[in-house]
């Protein structure tokens, strides 16, 4: 009987983990199903392009997969449960008997589950986000966004909450594809405060350039249908709020037996295993785990990549009882696009500190678009990156006995 591999979720991280299983494991002896809510891989570090008004290549997630041996099943999840190790769906449509449109449940059972079902808006208790702000933490509300940005008339009124990366890219990006209106940027203590003074310098030349407003040390209180409530009793009008100030993640996790952070994270060692359930494997946002200086890795797509790549290599080398690789998780740099011309590229220490080697301006702006299409590429062709030996699973009688054949 073949072992089951779920994976949850296929943002950057889940789709990296599926694809790397499908070449460290022989497609005669697993089952990889990759379960994922959109039917196309959605580029996440995009969505601010795409709330702009610029339009992204589809990249459906069976064309990416195919011949890969991995199972793409469109559908959400509803529910886990950990302890049955069954996980719940919903598909987007019955689509069974023809014209009918109703929800399709299924339940799905796994040997091992590999949990990426990421994050999404952190509205950190402020009234009224839900009901007024936009937000691109995914592709249907960065259309919202882009839609309600089409409709509004020159001289109108933008403001982006959140002074971190999603923020200031969003901010810059709206500011140049939208240049009759008017863009402000507020924070509850500096925008960019953490980068470099070089990063710092140029960041601010560029909002200058862009006319973006900067709010600093406004600390949002409510979120209204025509602006912002700041402190008790300070305002900043806007048409249009758009919320950047973190993320959350996704509230599953939480809802099992799985240890979590928190934050809702789930708790992992350095292979990513979850240290409540051995057979549960979290990547990406959803995983709350140890980097370089014993400092928790944050949030994004720095981080997605390596935490799947030390996940599957670990689950491939239990299954096939070799030694499990480990590596401490690192930064390298961070890269903030300031529209489709310009961007800071900041060098960090391996535990994620600002040092002075900066790149600014349009060799920065080539260098991030470079390592944006090589991630998307790299998804798009899954098994075909490196050499790759697919290995059988170990003999279940114990043996340790292993054969393996050229991919």
């Amino acid at each position: 009987m073949k072992h089951r591999i779920v994976v949850l979720g296929a943002g950057y991280a889940g789709a990296v983990t599926a694809g790397r299983l499908a070449k460290r494991l022989h497609r005669d002896d697993v089952e990889i199903t990759l379960v994922n809510a959109d039917p196309d891989f959605v580029e996440r570090v995009r969505m601010h392009q795409l709330a702009s008004g610029q339009d992204l290549p589809r990249r459906p997630l069976r064309e990416i997969f195919a011949g890969t041996g991995v199972l793409v099943r469109a559908a959400r999840v509803t529910a886990v449960d950990v302890d049955r190790k069954t996980v719940e769906l919903v598909g987007e449509r019955g689509a069974k008997t023809l014209g009918d449109d109703s929800p399709s449940h299924d339940t799905l059972a796994y040997d091992t589950l590999v949990y990426a079902l990421g994050s999404t808006v952190a509205d950190h208790g402020v009234p009224g986000v839900a009901e007024h702000a936009y937000d691109v933490a995914g592709k249907q509300s960065a259309l919202r966004l882009r839609a309600r940005l089409a409709e509004i008339a020159p001289g109108g009124t933008v403001l982006v909450v959140g002074g971190g990366l999603t923020g200031i890219e969003a901010a810059a990006e709206i500011a140049e594809a939208h240049p009759d209106l008017r863009v402000s940027i507020a924070a509850r203590g500096g925008v960019g405060d953490w980068l470099s003074d070089k990063a710092r310098r140029h960041l601010r030349g560029a909002f200058d350039r862009l006319g973006i407003t900067v709010h600093e040390r406004a600390g949002i209180t409510r979120v209204e249908a025509d602006g912002v409530v700041v402190g008790a009793a300070g305002e900043i009008p806007a048409q249009v709020t758009v919320w950047t100030a973190g993320f959350t993640a996704h509230p599953l996790a939480a809802a099992t037996t799985l240890e979590v952070s928190d934050t809702g994270r789930i708790v992992v060692d350095d292979t990513m295993r979850s240290v409540s359930h051995p057979d549960v494997y979290a990547v990406g946002d959803a995983a709350f785990a140890q980097g370089a200086g014993d400092k928790p890795l944050r949030m994004g797509c720095a981080t997605a990549n390596p935490m799947a790549w030390q996940a599957a290599d670990a689950l491939a080398a239990r299954l096939t009882s070799r030694k499990v690789p480990r590596t401490t998780i690192g930064y390298a740099a961070q890269c903030i696009s300031l529209g489709r011309r310009d961007a800071i590229v900041q060098r960090v220490t391996s535990d994620d500190r600002p040092t002075s080697t900066v790149l600014t301006g349009r060799t920065a702006a080539r260098v991030k678009e470079f390592i944006c299409a090589s991630t998307a590429w790299a998804l798009h062709h899954p098994t075909t990156m490196l050499p790759s030996r697919r290995r059988h699973l170990a003999s279940p009688r114990g043996s340790g006995r292993l054969t393996a054949s050229l991919s």
